[in-house]
């Protein structure tokens, strides 16, 4: 096993942990309340960006994969 392999590996993992997280990321973002628990709950703007980090974690995730394929 070469070191290239070794690193090819090791940059899949990182992009497939990235996706994971960046859905995780995204899902959380609105909170799950309905209502009962108004004054615990994000605002717009704080709800806004978890989901925009979850974005960039997923779409970091994708571009390394991508690249990581040639």
């Amino acid at each position: 096993m070469t070191i290239t392999n070794v690193f090819n590996k090791v940059m899949q993992v990182l992009g497939a942990f990235l996706i994971m997280m960046g859905i995780v990321a995204m899902a959380g973002a609105g909170g799950d309340c309905d209502g009962k628990c108004m004054e615990n709950a994000n605002s717009i703007p704080e709800m806004l960006m978890a989901a925009f980090i979850g974005v960039c974690l997923l779409g970091t995730g994708v571009y390394i994969l991508i690249k990581g394929d040639k």
